[in-house]
């Protein structure tokens, strides 16, 4: 654990100001040159405010100088304390909200709006008629047909992390950052399995041209094809059926095939290591009777992403759980899916002098919000793959 010089910290404060100290510490904390651990609540609350012992100690009911807790906050400058120690809530919330276990979220594309569900504007394609144009002859004229998708309305997700007056004269800090790197995990694993549940098909959002469908279809009469069963990851040649599979869809427009370049695959954990034996191979050997044949991985160039998450979704959803092992998703899901997100992860404080100050003894109110939806940009650009 890092000594942190609290006196020294107060002093850069007042000379750079808020803003410049806050982004310096946020810098540290984020490559871990400083961990939120290293902090003491009390500490900053001592060396950051002015008369900070002073001010700590009329926390103590029993400090004999007859004036509330309000009234000493409100006779301070406590703006460095609560700045400096929203960062280092805020850097617990955030290491917690973007852990590796929420592998799915990162897969996606994040789209920043200021909408609650919008209307996602195109044109259609020209299909490719090859048109000669003859000598002196005029140039022909393309159309714009409309095409746009819906997208659903935005929730917002969010919690608050309260310092009492008891935490900060104890110096309960551990609890205070443990409180932190929960509410962090909640609001990611939320995120996470509301996107999952787009992802796998659990919830059927895409709206397309004011029509509602599904993610995935099965029957050559559906509006597109992008579900293979019979077809349990265990090979090459699977993969080859899910890519075949992926080609042969058309853009509804052009009528010409979708161009796509699948570049990632979700499995459920049961299949990771057989997914990570066919697309992380380096070389592949043919062997025939008369020769043998070496070639590098055609399927390298796959990111594998195996979740326990979209396992139990699939089982809330109905899905046996023999069923659901087999599940595997191939495609490029940046293209496919997208977090409408009207704002991330953000952590603001509560002013000094509340009134949950005088009526539960809170000193400090951290908010913790984030605000958004998954979101189905193109379903033809994944297929799902079954047993």
């Amino acid at each position: 654990m890092k000594t942190i010089k609290y006196n020294e910290l107060r002093r850069r404060y007042q000379l750079d100001g808020a803003e410049k100290t806050v982004t310096h510490l946020s810098e540290a904390l984020a490559s871990g040159d400083l961990k939120a651990d290293d902090f003491s609540i009390r500490d900053l609350a001592e060396g950051l405010i002015p008369d900070g012992h002073q001010w700590v100690r009329e926390l103590d009911p029993c400090s004999g100088h007859g004036m509330t807790v309000t009234e000493a906050f409100e006779g301070v400058d406590a703006t460095a304390f609560l700045n400096i120690s929203g960062q280092i809530v805020y850097s617990k919330i955030l290491e917690a909200y973007n852990q590796e276990a929420f592998a799915v979220s990162k897969m996606i594309a994040t789209i920043p709006t200021r909408l609650d569900g919008e209307k996602l504007p195109g044109v259609t394609g020209i299909a490719d008629k090859s048109f000669e144009v003859a000598p002196g002859m005029s140039y022909p004229h393309v159309g714009f047909g409309e095409d746009y998708i819906e997208t659903p309305s935005t929730t917002k997700h969010g919690f608050i992390v309260p310092v009492t007056k008891e935490a900060i004269f104890f110096d309960r800090t551990h609890l205070i950052l443990s409180r932190a790197a929960e509410v962090g995990e909640v609001l990611a694993l939320n995120k996470e399995k509301r996107i999952l549940d787009t992802v796998l098909g659990v919830s059927n959002t895409y709206k397309w041209k004011g029509e509602q469908f599904n993610t995935y279809y099965s029957n050559g009469s559906d509006p597109w094809l992008n579900t293979k069963s019979g077809n349990a990851l265990s090979d090459l040649s699977n993969v080859d059926t899910a890519e075949n599979l992926l080609a042969n869809i058309l853009d509804p427009n052009t009528k010409e095939p979708v161009l796509i370049e699948p570049n990632a695959v979700l499995v459920m954990p049961k299949k990771r290591h057989t997914a990570h034996r066919i697309f992380y191979a380096t070389k592949y050997s043919n062997t025939s009777d008369d020769y043998t044949m070496t070639a590098p991985n055609p399927f390298g160039h796959y990111k594998v992403v195996a979740s326990r998450l979209a396992l139990r979704r699939l089982i809330a959803s109905g899905v046996a759980e023999t069923a659901a092992n087999d599940y595997w998703f191939l495609g490029n899901f940046r293209k496919a899916f997208a977090y409408m997100e009207n704002w991330p992860i953000t952590v603001t404080h509560s002013a000094a002098g509340s009134e949950a100050d005088f009526n539960q003894d809170i000193i400090i109110r951290f908010k913790a919000s984030e605000r958004g939806t998954p979101a189905v940009l193109n379903p033809r650009y994944v297929v799902k793959c079954t047993a």
